[in-house]
């Protein structure tokens, strides 16, 4: 096998046209429990730890570009306050090793139905920005970017670049459950962002479908149900009934299957709760910030 290392983004993209066999690396989290369990074994591994570019991010006209290599670690530290859903899924990431390993960017790329990430970068109408040495670069929203189970839109010669995400002008959550209280991969998950400036409503959907994907049908129903009951501009309480019907509504956009984390029933009625109890949560913030 072997070792690709480049030091600068240009030399990435080159071996990456060089060698479109090879397997990008990030933290490894992923990857290395693939070959250590001789799930995968590839010609060669291209480490993208030494590329600079990669572990920047920038916040300019309103918008986060965050760089593919910063690690979960850091997104906590110094982005909890632009990105808030994303910190918290960050924060729910493995063990303070993983975090300090891991990458939204190798999150993206392994493009699990499972990982973290993905509810609260959908949720946030996020793009996805990639990057060839023959094309340069093209950037994709963030729900054309999962093609299928751990399949992505990336061409065999592009790489990653950055996620590009625009805060939220109102409150985010995130909530998953899993098998255990932590370190575990989740059963189901759920991120969701209130963006009041437009009257709009965001969701993200994980481990409940063959890719991560948003719920239209229960955005839509929430939002028009606060734009009609003009809760957007009088901050009043979030109606039980309105929770749980925006609840079963994502319920009801999941395609869950058994497995052995959990059921297909299971998932779905985790959803219904989850979503349920991220709008009350997000809501009550939301007033608090009146």
């Amino acid at each position: 096998m072997d070792f690709l290392q480049p030091t600068s983004w240009a030399d990435a993209l080159s071996a990456r046209a060089a060698h479109p066999d090879a397997v990008p690396i990030a933290g490894g989290t992923d990857v290395m429990v693939e070959l250590n369990f001789d799930h995968r074994r590839p010609p060669a591994l291209l480490d993208l730890t030494r590329v600079p570019e990669l572990r920047e991010w920038t916040h300019q006209d309103g918008q986060v570009r965050l760089g593919a290599g910063v690690s979960y670690a850091r997104v906590i530290t110094e982005l909890g306050g632009w990105l808030p859903g994303l910190a918290m899924a960050a924060r729910t990431v493995g063990s303070p090793q993983i975090r300090n390993r891991g990458t939204v960017g190798g999150n993206l790329g392994a493009a699990s139905p499972a990982g973290d990430s993905h509810p609260p970068l959908l949720a946030a109408d996020a793009v996805v920005e990639v990057a060839s040495a023959a094309r340069g670069v093209r950037r994709l929203p963030i729900t054309e970017f999962y093609t299928g189970v751990k399949r992505n839109a990336l061409a065999a010669d592009e790489l990653i670049a950055a996620v590009l995400i625009a805060p939220a002008a109102g409150p985010e959550q995130f909530c998953k459950i899993g098998t255990r209280n932590a370190m575990v991969i989740a059963v189901a998950a759920f991120g969701l962002a209130l963006h009041p400036d437009r009257r709009a409503v965001g969701t993200g959907i994980g481990s409940a479908a063959p890719t991560p994907r948003r719920a239209p049908e229960a955005e839509e129903f929430l939002a028009g149900e606060l734009d009609a009951a003009g809760l957007w501009e009088s901050r009043g309480a979030l109606p039980d009934s309105l929770a749980r019907a925006f609840g079963e509504r994502v319920a009801a956009a999941t395609a869950p299957i058994d497995d052995v984390r959990g059921s297909a029933a299971y998932r779905r009625h985790s959803l219904g709760v989850l979503a349920r109890r991220a709008a009350t949560w997000a809501w009550n913030d939301y007033r608090k910030a009146a």
